[in-house]
């Protein structure tokens, strides 16, 4: 236990440390500047299991819901085959019928591959549509969702990928005119790819342990546009990586610390240059001028590429960029799971920052994960989100069916 208090304070010291950057003089040079994209749903942690370890999981055992955080994952999963259901209200705190619902499975392909497959589904709930002058032209219950199937190979004993296509519809208006000008609903594809490392005979601190090692860029896809005529946005492009460590005390008791690394790939607000009365410039083909950072009306490959250096406060504002997920998981006899976590997002990047806590269960042919978020900045949407997830294992219910017999 010493040892994993040591792994814990190294983790609390660095996140300290990435917290001294938030300093007022820095805040006070540098301003808000938020990086926004098209379907930030695709971002949110869909099952309970993650949630409430601070939305970790590239690395974590593979599970039914790794689908969202690391294709490559599923190749290892133990069971032939499971499926996972996710039920998250969402935002309560600011509109009462935001809700996101995830189901997702995987099945084994003899030895060495799985496939794979999602379904997500956001309902931004009921929305009163009024003109210039408040006069209502229309009810509409936006809708955003995404469909995934994923192919996840070994590559030897530790080691394997996996690639994952993605469909994706968001409709926020129903066709409804905005602004004088037509809407339609925004569709993309995308993909994912992912990398998963495994070592089931690990020592850490001279105790047996499993570690695990993992990487995924996911949503490499289209812009979306929700009118003919307007501007295309990025979707959100995100690179996640980190380690997991399984420390196996005895033969009922492990723990597991785990640590995720998040950055956005596309470009970041950039500041536009102005005149001595504020007044935006322009270069002689009418784009509005750069004064720092880049220009983010660029092709998919390029915003990726840019994303790394093009923060207009120059490197301390890109190491802004990248959010740290920690979370700790406790199982007692593989049946019964206590967990919690800590996600930070730098005060200028949008400034999430929580707790998450949670239980899991197993039973026989199915497992429940419960999952609670503790904001720690004041107003915060997002605070007393739940999560409830429920996975069936397959194995187990036929091998239940075949005692019977």
């Amino acid at each position: 236990m010493k040892k994993i208090f040591v792994s814990l304070v190294i983790m609390s010291i660095f996140a300290d440390v990435y917290g001294q950057n938030e300093t007022e003089l820095e805040q006070s040079a540098l301003q808000l500047n938020t990086i926004t994209t098209a379907v930030p749903f695709l971002l949110i942690a869909p099952d309970s299991r993650a949630g409430a370890m601070g939305d970790v999981g590239v690395s974590s055992s593979p599970d039914a819901n790794s689908m969202h955080w690391n294709v490559a994952k599923m190749a290892f999963a133990e069971k032939e085959m499971g499926v996972s259901v996710s039920y998250s209200p969402w935002l309560r705190r600011l509109v009462p019928d935001i809700n996101l619902s995830y189901i997702s499975m995987y099945k084994k392909v003899g030895d060495q591959g799985a496939i794979g497959g999602s379904l997500r589904y956001f309902s931004l709930g009921d929305i009163k549509f009024t003109n210039d002058q408040g006069d209502a032209i229309g009810d509409f219950n936006p809708a955003e969702f995404a469909v995934d199937v994923g192919y996840s190979q070994k590559f030897g004993e530790r080691f394997s990928g996996g690639l994952a296509l993605r469909y994706i519809y968001s409709n926020l208006t129903g066709g409804i005119a905005v602004g004088g000008a037509d809407t339609k609903a925004g569709k993309s594809f995308a993909v994912d790819v992912g990398v998963f490392y495994t070592n089931d005979e690990a020592e850490i601190f001279g105790q047996d342990a499993i570690l695990n090692m993992g990487l995924s860029i996911s949503n490499v896809g289209a812009k979306i546009s929700y009118t003919n005529d307007a501007v295309a946005d990025f979707i959100p492009i995100n690179l996640r990586f980190g380690p997991s460590a399984t420390f196996l005390l005895d033969d009922y008791n492990s723990i597991t610390v785990l640590t995720d690394i998040n950055k956005l790939l596309v470009p970041t607000p950039p500041i536009y240059a102005t005149d001595d009365n504020g007044s935006p410039l322009f270069d002689d083909d009418g784009n509005q001028l750069v004064a720092a950072g880049k220009n983010p009306d660029v092709p998919i490959v390029t915003g990726i590429m840019q994303s790394f250096s093009d923060a207009p406060g120059g490197f301390s504002e890109e190491l802004k960029e990248y959010n740290i997920s920690a979370g700790l998981e406790y199982w007692y006899n593989k049946q019964f799971a206590v967990r919690t976590g800590y996600f930070h997002e730098a005060a200028t990047k949008g400034n999430r920052r929580y707790i998450t806590t949670g239980l899991g269960l197993k039973m026989s042919v199915f497992a429940i994960d419960f999952s609670y978020l503790i904001p720690l900045t004041q107003d915060n949407p997002l605070a007393n989100t739940f999560r409830f997830s429920l996975m069936f294992n397959f194995d187990d219910f036929k091998s239940q069916n075949e005692n019977a017999n």
